[in-house]
């Protein structure tokens, strides 16, 4: 009897066991497949940082070097659209205010100036919330409260002042050929016109220089420089060079051959007063008198700084799209002058200043005893900046955190779906993972991660982050590996 029990027993260890170990092999099909991204030879010279855990349970799926800090792209968008849920609220919104200075006479004239004072408004006349070619029309409404005001005629100046959020221009650690095109515009105290300008271009034959043929909006003592070509490519290969508020860009690459019009677009040297500048052109046009022209706080020596609470009468205002909108085409889209906007809301509203490094400093405090942010380095709101560093994990305990708050389903809209729509609409495109992954993705050179939810097969909820710099394939490649770690998430 002794004897059949020990075999008994021996058989049930057995077969306890192999169901065991059958188990956990089928849970580790996500650790197996990390494993083989790490040992493949383009990955010999990359760092990997990467971890998944069940949302549920807090506990982990799988990892590899989670906590190794890395620059992430624009996945570190996904900490600044996540504070502004946190901090501001969905619904939050800014505002750009008109006021004047001076006597409104009978006649209809105000015998001083109008004020623009921005609120960090990134999307005024946006591309994002505007029909093409209507980008500009919020002039138009502003020029008609004018007239209902009793203005009809300015014997001063149309001031603008951004002066709140400061004069910073973009992050210092961006790279000098960023910052002259479209992706590389500062977010400031007055944005409009999503910050760019349009340049248009017609080609001709193969190595023949372009001709520029309009740049708009026109800039006044505007300087460019064009050695753009025709060459073998399909679409834009242009890099547009210029610093912050300089009236110089210069331009060179390549653009496809026999083009009759070809649109580039740049940042704006000077939002601030460019803004002025627009609005007068349209008063003008309306039969509006502006003696003084446009002038910018920052650029014009002459404009003091107003106590407007005293020196300034109140005429209307425009209000800017909430922090969910914004938040939306920041990570949908991952649109880089959204997020740095979004940023400086955070820092204006805690610290009363919207520079990017009192912002950080205001997104760093909100954390501090929320997540654990050792090794975590925050340089920008975007992910432009090569100097940022953000670990798998720094990104899972935020995604965690914002999975158990009351913004999380607002959040969670914000981010494409794999297969679907956005920038991953074509990540596990027919795949286990399409339209079950939720994530933000991050590109730069040698840099590609993606981070955010799953919906796994069996109804779990997990977050992920992963990133990979320095890979020796292409892009096409690493996304190609990447996609097999997250289809066994979304097989989990």
């Amino acid at each position: 009897m002794n004897q059949m029990f020990k075999i008994r027993l021996q058989n049930y260890i057995i077969i306890v066991s192999f169901l065991f170990n059958l188990s956990a092999h089928s849970q580790n099909k996500v650790q197996e497949s990390i494993s083989n991204l790490v040992s493949n030879p383009s990955n010999k010279n990359a760092k990997i940082s990467f971890k998944a855990i069940d949302l549920a349970t807090g506990k982990e799926v799988a990892s590899y070097n989670s906590s190794l800090a890395i620059p992430s792209a624009s996945t570190t968008k996904l900490f600044s659209t996540a504070t502004a849920f946190q901090v501001l609220g969905s619904n939050f919104a800014t505002s750009t205010r008109i006021y004047c200075k001076g006597k409104i006479g009978k006649d209809s004239v105000l015998y001083g100036d109008i004020y623009i004072r921005g609120g960090g408004d990134v999307s005024l006349g946006s591309r994002f919330f505007c029909e093409k070619g209507k980008e500009l029309t919020f002039l138009h409404r502003w020029t008609d409260s004018l007239k209902a005001k009793g203005i009809k005629k300015i014997q001063g100046s149309v001031i603008c002042d951004g002066s709140e959020f400061g004069y910073a221009g973009t992050p210092k650690s961006w790279d000098w050929d960023d910052i002259g095109n479209y992706y590389g515009a500062a977010a400031e105290g007055i944005n409009f016109f999503d910050n760019t300008i349009k340049i248009y271009f017609k080609t001709k034959g193969l190595g023949n220089k372009s001709e520029v043929l309009e740049i708009f909006p026109k800039i006044s003592n505007f300087s460019f420089k064009n050695d753009v070509l025709a060459g073998k490519v399909s679409d834009d290969n242009v890099i547009v060079f210029g610093a912050n508020y300089s009236l110089n860009r210069y331009a060179q690459g390549f653009l496809p051959a026999n083009q009759e019009r070809f649109e580039v677009k740049g940042s704006m040297p000077d939002p601030e007063y460019q803004l002025a500048e627009e609005w007068v052109k349209v008063l003008r046009s309306r039969n509006f008198d502006v003696r003084d022209g446009a002038k910018g706080m920052r650029s014009d020596k002459t404009s003091t700084k107003l106590n407007y609470a005293s020196d300034v009468k109140y005429l209307f205002l425009e209000k800017s799209k909430t922090v969910k909108e914004i938040a939306y085409w920041a990570n949908f889209k991952s649109v880089n002058l959204f997020a740095e906007g979004l940023l400086n809301y955070i820092g204006f509203s805690q610290k009363n200043e919207g520079s990017t490094k009192a912002s950080l400093i205001a997104l760093e405090k909100f954390w501090t005893d929320k997540i654990n942010f050792e090794g975590l380095v925050l340089k920008d709101g975007c992910g432009l900046s090569k100097e940022n560093a953000i670990s798998a994990t720094h990104f899972c305990d935020l995604l965690k955190y914002l999975y158990a708050s009351k913004n999380y389903s607002d959040f969670k809209s914000t981010l494409p779906i794999a297969g679907v729509s956005g920038t991953i609409k074509n990540l596990c495109k027919g795949q286990a993972g399409e339209g079950r992954i939720f994530a933000k993705s991050g590109t730069i050179s040698k840099v590609k991660s993606y981070a955010g939810y799953v919906i796994s097969k069996s109804g779990k909820n997990l977050a992920f982050a992963i990133t990979v710099n320095n890979f020796s394939g292409s892009n096409s490649q690493i996304v190609t590996e990447i996609e097999k770690v997250l289809n066994e998430l979304a097989n989990y």
